[in-house]
């Protein structure tokens, strides 16, 4: 147990080195620089082909949002969730040794060509979430965290970060045991963060870009809007806790029966632009004139 308190203090000092020298010394692949440049651009994208026109420019909730997006990607690691990721890598290299497997973990990843590697990770990491995206919404209690992010009533890539941060500490634990047995590393998780943050910020974003058959692979804001509709205008057996759990990839949606994509969706009429968004019983859900205690409500409201 030692190794591992001494591992979490040794890297909580050193990610805030690290997040210390990413502003101050800003150099190309900048991560912290590279999520503000994206933010940026998707945020323009957002103002400049609007696909709800209708929706005010800074939209509601919008600071409320910023202010999620700055402490979830940047804060929270901060206060020792990145160095509890490093600790959960080292649990699970300590498994693969109890199992008798090297370093390279069952499928000896780092002997594959990077392009492999970085493909092979987005794949089966956006697998793994999108069972716990499911998980979220059938366990009652993780239900009651994941309300947050349902809580959103306009679309906005901002509204990406709105989430509580008990689910960070379950998509880490639970993505990073699995993939670190498989030969995965911390340091291929920064690369894949970055990745899918950029294609989460266009699937939350007031922004409509039609995929055609590509839509059989890839999410995209016209078909996420659904996940977060207050009710379904079909809803099949198979939904009947949420539709579109896919973060990054929809394909998982399409083989395990829990895609909503109505047909006038398919014929590009894009009627999930007008969806009513939340969830039933969302008007009782903690909101405040005051952006602190909206976020303090908000954080305790799952363990009333």
């Amino acid at each position: 147990m030692g190794h591992y308190v001494d591992r979490f203090l040794t890297s909580l000092a050193g990610f805030a080195r690290h997040v210390a020298r990413e502003f101050t010394q800003p150099v190309w692949g900048n991560y912290v620089y590279a999520m503000l440049v994206v933010s940026a651009l998707v945020f323009a994208l957002e103002l400049t082909f609007p696909w709800r026109k209708d929706q005010p420019r800074i939209r509601r909730d919008f600071w409320l949002d910023a202010f999620y997006l700055v402490f979830n990607f940047l804060l929270f690691p901060l206060l020792g969730f990145q160095a509890l990721a490093v600790v959960v890598d080292l649990v699970a290299s300590d498994v693969r040794q109890w199992m008798g497997l090297d370093e390279r973990g069952i499928l000896s990843v780092v002997r594959w060509p990077a392009w492999a590697q970085i493909l092979a990770l987005f794949v089966a990491r956006d697998f793994v979430h999108y069972w716990i995206h499911r998980l979220l919404h059938r366990v009652p209690t993780l239900w009651r965290f994941h309300q947050l992010h349902h809580s959103v009533e306009q679309m906005g890539f901002a509204a990406h970060f709105r989430f509580h941060f008990v689910e960070s500490v379950l998509y880490r634990t639970l993505e990073y045991l699995p993939l670190g047995l498989l030969g995965f590393s911390v340091q291929n998780f920064f690369v894949m963060h970055l990745v899918a943050i950029t294609i989460g910020h266009l699937n939350h974003a007031n922004l409509r870009i039609p995929l055609g058959p590509l839509r059989f692979l890839f999410n995209s804001a016209e078909m996420h809007i659904w996940h977060h509709a207050k009710e379904l205008p079909a809803e099949p057996s198979s939904t009947r806790h949420g539709a579109n759990f896919g973060l990054s990839l929809s394909c998982w949606d399409w083989i395990f029966g829990t895609v909503h994509w109505p047909q006038t969706e398919a014929l590009g009429t894009a009627s999930g632009r007008d969806a009513q968004l939340g969830f039933p019983g969302d008007e009782t859900f903690p909101r405040s004139s005051s952006l602190g205690k909206s976020v303090w409500q908000q954080w305790w409201a799952p363990f009333r």
